[in-house]
């Protein structure tokens, strides 16, 4: 792409009404745009890479099992009332309207619409085990929206539910989703530790928490540096300095980020909304659920606090909105101009994701500090000083180190890249 035609720009100033280091630098960087506390746009840049965290969770979901629906949004209230939480726990954070005299839901979760459709499809046991997901827009009155994309009125929520005829069933696939989502969030550049916490209102025992350390996170955990045990302190009773109950190490306490979640629901739903399967010996009996969340933009605001420095962003390979960073810094000059173009078409017609900066009024300088706030994983500049050496400057946004290459290697380069 090139960058001339990018309708977005960069901000030179912090906005003053952003405490997160994720939406100081997505508003600078030209990835996001706020509308209102909670609620922001995703721009050019910030939708690539959504959709990439995204795509990556859609093959990870589908590698154990997942088939993708899209549930609706509009939520009615006769559903809610099956359950009883149209009016306490989770309910109290819907947005509410009314149509022709009848109460509706903007969904902030969909228990009640899944296990609705469910009921209706999954008759026997031989129906079972089943596992559906959706990547969905949410909605939730959020009290404490100044968080950039770690906390949102309006978000982007990845939701997958099972549904199974034994508990030993739901507990080989609950341990399937743990590594599962280890696994995504590792190809999104993130290190996870997967922690105890509470119900929130879902189901009455404890679920678990996939939580990323971060100075701006806004949970605290109690956790092994081995990652054999953590707990959210909200709930526990241990603290930093005590011995770890699984391996005797010194357990620490940090500030981290809640990427995502799972519930062992059991038949909380069931119950409640009469999904029953008929089993083996004819008897009808309550299907056993899990429910597995994941946020593609929390997700993406995390990758932001963990990975960024003094000069912008720091994106991981997978997820960064292009692959490489073309930098023309004298576009004046013809013969520059020329080989840059040849090098940007050159790529394009590899399938290299490249953002091309042909800017005519920027100076080296500006162009330089802009590349290193929007964070491309890695940098080429041509200039009148890398021509001399018949070569491209090469650098890695998360190194120091600058290569020179030869302009004939650089498809080599960058296929090894």
């Amino acid at each position: 792409m090139l960058q001339s035609q990018l309708f977005t720009k960069t901000l030179k100033g912090t906005p003053r009404d952003e405490k997160g280091i994720n939406a100081q630098l997505l508003l600078r960087g030209g990835f996001i745009y706020k509308e209102m506390a909670g609620v922001y746009s995703y721009l050019p840049l910030g939708l690539r890479v959504l959709r990439k965290i995204e795509n990556i969770i859609r093959e990870e979901m589908e590698n154990i099992g997942g088939q993708e629906i899209l549930m609706t949004v509009f939520q009615p209230k006769r559903l809610w009332e099956e359950t009883g939480r149209w009016s306490k726990e989770i309910g109290e954070v819907m947005y509410k309207c009314k149509e022709n005299g009848k109460d509706i839901g903007l969904g902030p979760t969909h228990e009640e619409m899944v296990t609705d459709i469910i009921r209706n499809f999954i008759k026997s046991f031989k129906d079972l085990p089943q596992a559906i997901f959706q990547i969905q827009t949410k909605f939730r009155k959020e009290p404490r929206a100044r968080s950039g994309l770690l906390r949102e009125r309006e978000f982007d929520m990845k939701d997958l539910y099972s549904f199974h005829a034994t508990e030993a069933d739901f507990k080989k696939y609950y341990e399937q989703v743990k590594k599962s989502y280890l696994k995504i969030l590792k190809r999104c550049g993130l290190e996870s530790i997967i922690t105890e916490a509470s119900g929130a209102g879902f189901t009455a025992g404890f679920t678990h928490e996939f939580q990323v350390l971060a100075k701006g996170g806004e949970d605290t955990m109690i956790f092994c540096p081995e990652h054999h045990f953590s707990q959210n302190k909200e709930i526990t009773s241990f603290k930093a300095g005590d011995k770890c109950p699984i391996c005797k190490k010194v357990l620490k306490e940090g500030k981290s980020i809640e990427v995502g979640n799972i519930f062992p629901l059991g038949t909380k739903y069931s119950k409640a909304m009469k999904a029953y399967f008929v089993d083996k010996d004819g008897k009808r009996r309550l299907i056993i659920m899990g429910c597995y969340g994941l946020g593609p933009s929390r997700i993406m605001g995390a990758i932001v606090e963990v990975h960024y420095d003094n000069r912008g962003i720091i994106w991981p390979k997978e997820v960064a909105p292009f692959q490489f960073h073309l930098i023309n810094l004298n576009p004046a000059n013809p013969k520059i101009s020329k080989i840059s173009e040849k090098i940007y078409q050159d790529l394009r017609k590899r399938n290299f994701e490249v953002l091309y900066d042909d800017q005519n009024e920027k100076t080296p300088g500006e162009k330089l500090v802009e590349a290193d706030l929007i964070g491309i994983p890695i940098r080429m500049v041509v200039s009148e000083r890398t021509l001399k050496k018949n070569c491209l400057e090469i650098k890695k946004r998360s190194g120091k180190k600058v290569k020179f290459i030869k302009l004939n290697k650089v498809e080599q380069i960058c296929l090894e890249k």
